[in-house]
């Protein structure tokens, strides 16, 4: 039959008429499934057609107009079906397009896809070796390899797989706590001292998150101030940790960031750990987002000092590709996970199964279901090797370096920070309009500059860039170059683009 007589055939016909409701009939369901991959295919391929648009942008009010998203009474077809797959897509934003540069979590990688798919085809939970015994095994290979890429011991080492970098801060925060006072976990926060924590104040919001939801209260989670590139000054980290012992407080968590959300810094991981050895203090680092230096050995050097923490947070969804959601947090105290988190439910976790039971995984995790994150990124890993991420992060790195000596050397033009410690390049465009306004001027008018050209640029979607405000600088760009599929000439459109449409403002 042709394509067209195989939709025909089963646009008619309902979910029960397919697997597993009607375990016979094989070919509908292996001929809708295949449009639904049809239906994917297209939308891939318009994603990775740089004459696309990246998005078709609409007000909400209008968007729900065009769509119909419902819950019906009684059941859809499948024709109907396919066709709301179709309209879905077609209004969703196309973050795997090459020049859509709006966030860090990278564009779409067709291993880690399949991986995804995979996945949900195998459906499976990842709380006992008995349910998810190839997932659960191919997890402990991926944290060993990552546990040494961090430095630490064959012999040390613990990880959990979490929905996202913010839950596996939460974790670090949770395991520092049981850590220094095992005794909050029966008894509750009034069997220890008052507690408090410590953070960059660029770093990401999830560690005062973090403090709020462990009931140490967002204002015992100190901000420290950084340097004129983004990153955590020790000696004003020492200084308040000393404060704080000063007033009755008990210093027990320092969070430093490697690779911070707006700028790209790297804390001085060497001397905030040199701080928590004096001060006896639990030294974790978000590397959430820059953990994936560690696979460039050209580059790794940026995270020197990492080995020393007690506790990471990296996630594989950000610089390594993996389809989101992809985060890990590791404890270097073997053992530790299963202390803080294990509840011991004896319908899930019983001691007398017929294997080792050190491989039931899910009772050191906070929640009891939990998805298998690990196969895509697994699979794309094994496509890539070492040697494939290390030409993947080195050429975003040169990438990032070719952008920003172009703005600069472009009229119109100013980065923040003249030398980019990674892949975030933040700046400011000056329309012809008021490069000739005296400063003060200029930079009231300039606050308004960045909105209008990005509320432009989801007009004509061509591109899309993020912008902000930071402290008392007026709103900039903040370009983030983590897409493998960008070219030069996508860097060089995104100047001429942004030079076009602030032409006129």
């Amino acid at each position: 039959m042709s394509p067209e007589e195989v939709l025909k055939k089963i646009e008619n016909l309902h979910a029960t008429d397919l697997l597993p409701q009607s375990p016979e009939n094989w070919e509908d369901s292996r001929n809708f499934l295949q449009q639904v991959v049809e239906i994917l295919y297209d939308y891939i391929k318009e994603e990775n057609n740089r004459e696309s648009k990246i998005l078709d942008f609409h007000q909400p009010e209008e968007m729900k107009k065009l769509l119909d998203l419902s819950i019906p009474e009684k059941p859809m077809n499948l024709g109907e079906l396919l066709k709301s797959c179709s309209e879905v897509l077609r209004y969703s934003v196309k973050t795997g397009h090459p020049r859509f540069f709006n966030q860090i979590s990278c564009g779409l990688d067709l291993v880690s896809m399949a991986g995804e798919w995979l996945t949900a085809t195998a459906n499976t939970n990842m709380f006992t070796y008995e349910i998810s015994p190839v997932f659960i095994l191919m997890e402990k290979e991926v944290v060993s390899k990552m546990v040494e890429l961090i430095g630490w011991a064959p012999d040390q080492g613990d990880a959990i797989f979490t929905p996202g970098g913010a839950i596996a801060n939460l974790y670090a925060v949770n395991a520092a706590r049981h850590f220094h006072y095992p005794r909050v976990k029966p008894l509750g926060m009034s069997t220890v001292p008052t507690l408090c924590t410590f953070t960059s104040e660029d770093s990401h919001y999830s560690i005062k998150s973090a403090a709020a939801v462990c009931g140490i209260g967002t204002d015992h989670c100190f901000n420290i101030p950084t340097d004129n590139v983004g990153r955590m000054i020790p000696e004003a980290l020492e200084e308040k940790i000393v404060q704080c012992k000063r007033e009755g407080l008990h210093p027990f968590f320092v969070s430093a960031t490697a690779g911070t959300t707006v700028y790209g810094a790297f804390d001085p991981l060497p001397k905030i750990a040199d701080i928590c050895e004096r001060h006896k203090i639990w030294f974790h680092v978000d590397a959430a987002w820059g953990g994936g230096l560690l696979l460039s050995p050209e580059y790794r050097h940026k995270l020197s000092g990492l080995e020393r923490a007690n506790s990471v947070t990296w996630n594989p969804h950000k610089l390594l590709g993996a389809l989101l959601q992809c985060s890990a947090c590791f404890i270097r105290h073997d053992g530790l996970l299963f202390q803080t988190n294990q509840m011991s439910a004896d319908y899930l976790f019983q001691q007398d199964k017929p294997y080792d039971v050190s491989y039931d995984t899910g009772d050191k995790a906070m929640q009891c279901g939990r998805h298998n994150d690990i196969f895509k990124f697994w699979l794309m890993w094994r496509s890539k090797g070492m040697e494939g991420y290390r030409q993947q992060i080195n050429r975003l790195m040169h990438l990032t370096a070719y952008f920003t000596d172009r703005i600069k050397r472009t009229e119109g033009y100013e980065v923040l920070i003249e030398k980019p410690e990674y892949l975030n390049i933040c700046f400011w465009y000056y329309p012809p309009s008021i490069r000739h306004l005296e400063e003060k001027e200029k930079n009231a008018r300039l606050e308004k500059i960045a909105p209008k050209i990005k509320a432009k640029m989801m007009e004509r979607g061509t591109t899309m860039v993020g912008y902000q405000p930071d402290k008392q600088k007026p709103n900039f760009f903040r370009m983030i170059i983590s897409n493998q599929a960008i070219t030069y000439a996508d860097l060089d459109f995104l100047i001429d683009e942004i030079i076009e449409i602030g032409k006129d403002l």
